[in-house]
């Protein structure tokens, strides 16, 4: 197991963790198997998307804007980060082949912050076999 901390600087971010995955997998010595990574805070989420293009992560941003409103009951007043983080959700899970993650030519491991800046951590689990 392993865990990542990020300080974001904005109060909504999407911020490309991949590489520090892929360094806990590598570190692990997990040939075959998964790989879990979650976000512990309830205003932030994980998911997987490209990572070629900035405007994406522009446009997901954008479009998880339509929850922002002044008109939500929690006291906090961070409601639109709390919706956002449940749709996104807190947890992928992605499959280790030859010690490496299986991701898609464009994909990367994402990390949404809805509420920052803040410091995070992100926990990541290898399960599997490490000499398949």
């Amino acid at each position: 197991m392993g865990t990542i901390s990020i300080s974001t600087s904005e109060s909504i971010q999407i911020v490309d963790i991949s590489s520090k995955v892929q360094s806990i997998v590598s570190r692990s010595g997990m040939k075959e198997g998964l790989c879990v990574i979650q976000s512990t805070h309830t205003t932030a989420g994980i998911t997987v998307n490209e990572n070629a293009d900035p405007d994406v992560k522009k446009d997901m941003l954008k479009g998880l804007s339509v929850f922002d409103s002044d008109d939500y009951d929690h006291s906090e007043g961070n409601s639109a980060a709390h919706i956002k983080a449940s749709l996104v959700g807190p947890s992928v899970s992605i499959i280790v082949e030859k010690g490496e993650l299986q991701l898609g030519t464009w994909q990367g491991i994402m990390f949404c912050e809805f509420d920052g800046p803040r410091d995070r951590k992100i926990i990541v689990k290898v399960i599997g076999n490490g000499n398949m």
